[in-house]
This record gives structure tokens, sequence and C-alpha cells, in this order.
């Protein structure tokens, strides 16, 4: 749902598809036709921003057919009344309208989620790159819980990562609310561990997610920018809005492998190293710890990112000081055991197989979460809420001065905003070398287009130049582009709107004109 698999989680894709022979059922739910659907047994050709409706027409499906387990649902759950009014008008017929669907699909998909004796939901930025990303999110989880495909082998919901290591990034505390170890930074217990260790205190408050500190930067009460191997010139929405916020710092500081471009708008930039240069540990998207060993000798005058930054630490007067990795893992161990305890290097070296939560040593690890929910000796009174949603239609949607749908995403052989795959890696082998607007034949033959001709794609933020790629992969009505080249920067065009919980912008819906160039 909200993944195209195959191109943005390839390996994940693979161990789908060799399932499939074995058995595995999958049902795409994406407004694309992506390459999953070959292996699909159905394909829910949704209209992009629509997945609410999906959901809580299936969710009503399933309570008005008792397709649910009442027991467990008042032993585990709460609010399930709440959930049942919530849902009532959305009958398979009202959602077909909002969705673009058949009824009878979703009658199906329903049934047969909730039948299944194992089931997951897998998804990934088609699913929170929207304003009501959160919600989208709260929703599947609504849909997981109703039916008890969670906490068992083979069921579940997988959050499919957009970037190597986005979680782990998220579980050390870089995610404005959390301290390491995934805990809230207003847990006064929790917080005073860290304070004892660090000698000072912590501010309770959680901090800005990017998007208010970028409108913080409009205001100017943000005055200066410390950016690690991100490049937000490229990738994030209205680009003609970022560069201005970024060029109106006082200071931009970006540490990272290569001069992206966001790099070359910086004051400073401070040379790190790549993941084959350094020692240190990663985490999988499956909560797997794995140990990342250095392979090549890095140039003398780069630094790992953690001695950089302990160095600026010392400088700015709070030593900090360190002489390994491992130091820091042992540290994250003792003041965030619950998760990370019994994981010293020494294990991880022997065991590849080690998921957190894992507190001591004799602990095998956590393979899968919320087994609570199935098993009858640890089952406990602690009960999840349902938190019903409504559906709220896309923030920008086509009209007659821009009738088209621009939708985004990414494409195979380009890693996210493309500057380790374009120029600087030989051995990969791209086979799309510049970005295209991929537009289904009924609205080409409409404009009078070929694949390979030029156009300018427009929205009410910017317009840009590109050539155009005639496939079936879309709808009518809707174009897909990448964000991967610099040269067709695709986020010019994108709308300025984002989730009022996460602060993800939609990156997923905008409305566009397109005038051929001919």
């Amino acid at each position: 749902m909200g993944s195209n698999t195959t191109e943005a989680h390839p390996i994940i894709a693979n161990r789908m598809k060799k399932a499939v022979k074995s058995g595995l059922k999958i049902i795409v739910i994406d407004p694309r036709r992506i390459d999953m659907v070959k292996s699909a047994h159905r394909h829910l050709q949704i209209n992009v921003g629509s997945d609410i409706a999906l959901m809580n027409a299936m969710i009503h499906v399933i309570i008005e057919e008792e397709l649910y387990n009442p027991a467990f649902i008042s032993q585990f759950t709460v609010d399930f009344d709440t959930l049942k009014e919530q849902v009532k008008r959305y009958t398979p017929e009202y959602a077909a309208v909002i969705t673009g669907l058949e009824p009878q699909d979703i009658i199906d998909t329903a049934r047969e989620y909730a039948k299944a004796e194992k089931a997951m939901i897998a998804y990934t930025l088609g699913i929170t790159e929207h304003h009501c990303g959160v919600n989208n999110v709260f929703d599947i989880a609504n849909l997981a819980l109703l039916t008890g495909h969670i906490g068992k082998p083979g069921s579940g919901i997988m959050p499919l990562r957009g970037q190597n290591n986005v979680q782990g990034a998220g579980d050390m505390g870089c995610l404005p609310n959390q301290l390491p170890g995934a805990v809230s930074i207003t847990n006064d217990e929790y917080r005073g561990r860290f304070e004892k260790a660090w000698g000072m205190d912590i501010n309770p408050i959680a901090g800005d997610t990017q998007t208010r500190a970028f409108d913080k930067m409009e205001t100017g009460a943000v005055k200066a920018l410390y950016c690690l191997g991100e490049n937000p010139l490229v990738a994030d929405v209205h680009m003609t809005h970022t560069r201005k916020l970024l060029e109106k710092l006082d200071l931009l500081v970006v540490q990272d492998i290569f001069l992206t471009e966001t790099a070359k708008l910086a004051d400073v930039v401070l040379p790190a190293r790549s993941w084959g240069e350094v020692e240190g540990t990663y985490t999988n998207t499956d909560r797997r710890i794995q140990r990342v060993r250095k392979a090549v000798d890095a140039h003398p005058n780069t630094k790992d990112d953690w001695v950089i930054l302990c160095e600026l630490a010392t400088l700015m007067g709070y030593p900090m000081n360190y002489n390994t990795s491992e130091e820091i893992w042992d540290e994250l161990r003792e003041l965030a055991w619950e998760m990370y305890g019994g994981m010293p290097y020494s294990r991880l070296e022997k065991e590849y197989s080690l998921h957190y939560p894992c507190p001591d040593e004799s602990h095998p690890g956590t393979f899968i979460l919320h087994e609570r929910y199935h098993n009858k000796v640890e089952a406990s009174g602690k009960q999840s809420p349902f938190i019903p949603v409504m559906y709220t239609e896309p923030v920008e949607l086509p009209d007659e001065d821009y009738p088209f749908t621009l939708t985004t995403g990414r494409r195979y052989e380009s890693y996210n905003t493309h500057t380790q795959t374009r120029f600087y890696a030989s051995g990969v082998k791209i086979k799309q070398t510049e970005e295209s607007l991929d537009i289904h034949p009924d609205d080409a033959a409409k404009l009078g287009i070929e694949t390979g001709e030029l156009v300018e794609i427009s929205s009410r933020r910017g317009s840009l130049q590109v050539k155009v790629k005639v496939t079936e992969q879309v709808a009518p009505g809707l174009v897909f582009m990448s964000f991967h080249f610099s040269d067709v920067p695709t986020n010019v065009l994108t709308i300025n709107e984002f989730d009022p919980i996460s602060g993800t912008a939609e990156f997923k819906a905008c409305a566009v004109n397109i005038r051929p160039l001919k």
C-alpha cells in the first residue's frame, strides 16, 4: 500500500515475489500500475490520496460482516464503538466514488484480508507523504488491530523505510520529541538518566520538526542551519521557496560526503566519511542491529560524523570525548538498556539476527513485537486504542487551469537525491539517465505529444521543461516524476503543505498543467 516496492525496496520486493511462488497473495494498492502488479493477485488502482476512504470502507465491511473476533477486541482494544460509528458512512459504494474503485473489489479485499490466517500490510512514502499521512498510518493500525493481524509470525504492519538507517537515526534521538532509545523527551525518569550521565539539564520540551524549523527561518527566528547528510534543496517541496530560505540564513553549515546542491549554498562544508569508511551500527527496517565495519581508508581530510560533532561540542564549551564508535554504543547500551543492553559489539559480531528490544546478554532479542496479543500467559490488561479517522481530499485538486495531478516518487537505479549514484558511482548501471514525465497514452494523444518530446509542466509554484514518457503505468489524469535529477528539479512544482502532526510534506499530490513545446 503506497509502496513502489520493486523500485524503492528491491531486496524486500524480491522476497515478496519469491513468496508468491509459494502461495503468497499480494494485493497492490497504488495509483500507478507499478511493476509489483505483475506479481499481484489484485491491483486496486485508487485515486491519489483516497487511502483512508478505502481503509474505512474495508473496516466497514469487516464490522458489518462480523469478520473480527469480539473476544480479542474486548480484551485488547478500546474505542471500538467509536470506530464502528466513524465508518458507518463508508459503505463500499460511498468509498468507490472517492477511490475510483469498484465496490466489489473493496468488499473482496476486506474479506480476504480479514479471513486470512496470516496477513501483513507493507507501506511506505505513498502513505506518509500526504497532508493526512499520520491519519493514514492510524487507519492501517486500525485495520491490523481489528483483525488481529499483529503480533504473530507472518502478520503485522511493515513500514518500509525510505533510506538506509532511517530507523536507526530515529531510534538514536534524531526525532525532535524523543531521546536515544525512542522514549519521549517528556519522560522525567528516562530523561534523568541522560542528564546524570551527561552532567547537564535537557530541555523537556520537544524540538521542532524540519517543517516548523523552516517556518521559523522564514520569520527570522531561526538564523542558522546545520545540515548533516541531507540535501533539502533538491528533496524538499516548493524548491524555489526552500532556496530563498537557505539563502536568507546568516549561517548554513553542511556536513556531507559530496558537494550536494545544498552544500554549494553553504558558508561552511564539513567533509564526512561514507558507510564503507567507518565503524558502527545500522538498524534495519525490521529492528535488526547490524555491525558496520571499515572497508577502505578514508581521505585524510575527512572525519567520522561523530568525531566532527564531538569536536564542535568541545569548541562550544561542552567537552565531548570518545575514542571509538564502540564507546558511544556502550554508553547507549547502559542508558537505553531496555532496548540495547544485551547487544555488545562482541555479540553483534557473532549473531546476525539480533533484534531490539534486547535488555540483557541472555535475552535472544525480540524477533516479533506485540506477541502479547496472542500469548495467553503474557496477556496483560494493557489495551490498545482504535484511532478513528476521516477522509480528507488532497489539498490541491486539478481544475481547468491545472487539469492534471502530479505525484512524485523514486526510480530504481537512483538513490534519493541521486548524489551518490549519478556522478560518483561508476559501477552503477543507470537505465534511466534523465528525468521523464510519465503520462497515460490517452492524455498524450489529447495533447499531441509522444515519448521523447519536450513539454513544459507548470504548477502554481513554478515550471520546468522535461521529456515525455508515454506509459500505461499511470492512469488518465495522473502524471508521475521523480525528484532525482537536479537539472529537472521536480520540487519546484510540489505544494508547500504538510501533515500537522509529523510535518511530512504532501509530495504525492499537486495540480499541474502540461504544454507541448514544438
